[in-house]
């Protein structure tokens, strides 16, 4: 997801949405351990995040960015229903489509956030190992399944061409 199309699908959604896209974004994290998510899982202190129950079956602690952490610090609860309960998979996926049907962007599934956490990590230059762990991918080759690079961030990497010989 390119940042013209994040900021489009970030002014289509309702705020609660546009905090669970951009802790999304910038986690990696699957919907349902955001969804699933609770305040014992996070250490402001040491700014990081604990996932006991995933999808590869590890316990994981995860740094989070100062980014995640304002998102965290400005509110009560980390993402709550109006009963103060977990947000359904239901709801979250029904505005979700709407703000994706307002901005205009086709073909883009929800999970596809994780896709833009690892490209982007990539495309900054972040190595796939340090990619790899963040995301908690098994093996490197998954990383390289969700991370994408464009022509434009080879460039630095081919211009080192022109100072050999």
């Amino acid at each position: 997801m390119s940042l013209a199309e994040e900021r489009r699908l970030l002014d289509a959604s309702p705020k609660w949405l546009q905090d669970i896209i951009v802790f999304a974004i910038n986690t990696g994290m699957r919907q349902s351990e955001i969804l699933d998510l609770k305040w014992g899982q996070v250490d402001r202190d040491r700014r990081t995040l604990t996932i006991f129950e995933q999808k590869n079956r590890c316990v994981d602690t995860l740094p989070l960015s100062g980014t995640v952490m304002e998102l965290l610090e400005a509110r009560d609860y980390v993402f709550p229903n109006t009963m103060d309960e977990r947000k359904g998979n239901i709801l979250l996926l029904k505005a979700f489509h709407t703000a994706l049907r307002k901005s205009g962007i086709q073909n883009f599934r929800f999970h596809d956030l994780r896709h833009t956490f690892a490209t982007r990590l990539v495309q900054a230059g972040v190595d796939l190992y340090s990619v790899q762990k963040l995301g908690r991918w098994k093996t490197v080759s998954m990383v390289q399944r969700y991370a994408h690079h464009n022509t434009e961030t080879l460039r630095n990497t081919i211009e080192v061409m022109d100072g050999i010989g």
